[in-house]
């Protein structure tokens, strides 16, 4: 009798312990997972890395295009036939695989880092996340932007490959090669990921307002975020293109540019405004596709990250 007494209260407590685990295994599933992964520099840094590669080598054939659309040539040859070949579209890719992985990494590990340490509300700090864009920017083009520079030298010239391209340059321009262009590249991304970010955002919740995974709303808001910012920008594109490319011209004029003013001057000087909006087609075809897959394999990639570090915790915790 005693036994069964003091027996009694092991079901109650067997079935509250259930139904606790069982509402914690359900809060989990249906929390909000945009924002589990903020916590984690390590899975925003991973999943943009993988990201990263994904966007640019994807794409690459367009960039090219659109790098030669941009360039201002003295009417001279300016590379062997092999560079416009339907292989040359792939010269300089190996340079981006090479700078796009940890250039990702920092880009979004550190606009998610910035974004949680400001606490944003999604959606609702449009200025806040245009600054975790800004610092983004800032420290990831750091990373980026001399593999830039190779890349677009070998999409205009005949290169032996990405090693071979930087230590020319290094000899014949200085390491100031790598980058001459990089004020000028901030003030084109800043704004670029400002509103794209914004864009992204907005769209985002607009179009998965609940906040689960949905690989459809990654896409679309990538797309127009990527499109609608590249259109704005492109003005300040085609003056980097000029920067980083003086080193290919013949021309003295463009290889004595040294910033962002003279650049544009040249750009007016010898095709009016309508050279400003020179590749914006290209750029804006490479854009939308490009930062719908950059998106995309980050938001996947942080879902996956995530649900394993979920899974390790709930292992350790049992």
């Amino acid at each position: 009798m005693l036994k069964s007494i003091f027996s009694v209260p092991e079901e109650p407590v067997t079935l509250k312990t259930n139904i606790k685990k069982d509402y914690y295994s359900k809060a989990e599933e249906e929390q909000d997972y945009e924002s589990l992964p903020t916590q984690s520099l390590l899975i925003n840094a991973g999943a943009g890395t993988l990201a990263g590669i994904a966007e640019h080598c994807v794409m690459f054939p367009v960039d090219s295009i659109k790098t030669r659309l941009q360039m201002i040539t003295d009417g001279g040859k300016v590379a062997s036939k092999n560079v416009y070949s339907l292989k040359g579209l792939w010269k300089g890719v190996g340079s981006m695989f090479m700078g796009a992985g940890p250039a990702h990494a920092v880009y979004y590990g550190s606009y998610e880092y910035f974004k949680h340490k400001m606490n944003i509300e999604e959606g609702k700090s449009h200025v806040k996340e245009a600054a975790s864009g800004a610092i983004a920017t800032v420290l990831s083009e750091a990373v980026l932007n001399p593999f830039d520079v190779i890349k677009q030298r070998m999409q205009v010239q005949s290169s032996k490959g990405m090693i071979n391209c930087g230590i020319n340059i290094l000899k014949k321009e200085g390491i100031g090669a790598f980058y001459v262009s990089y004020p000028t590249t901030l003030l084109m991304n800043i704004p670029f990921n400002s509103i794209h970010f914004i864009i992204y955002e907005y769209y985002r919740k607009k179009l998965n307002p609940s906040g689960k995974y949905d690989p459809k709303s990654h896409i679309i808001a990538g797309a127009m975020a990527g499109g609608i910012a590249s259109i704005i920008t492109n003005p300040l594109d085609v003056s980097k293109t000029l920067l980083q490319l003086r080193g290919a011209s013949s021309d003295s004029t463009i290889v004595h540019a040294n910033g962002l003013w003279q650049a544009s001057k040249i750009i007016y000087k010898r095709n009016g405004l309508i050279g400003f909006t020179k590749g914006m087609v290209p750029r804006m075809l490479y854009n939308m596709p490009s930062t719908a897959i950059s998106w995309t394999a980050y938001e996947f990639c942080k879902y996956i990250l995530n649900k394993k570090k979920q899974k390790e915790e709930n292992e350790i915790d049992i």
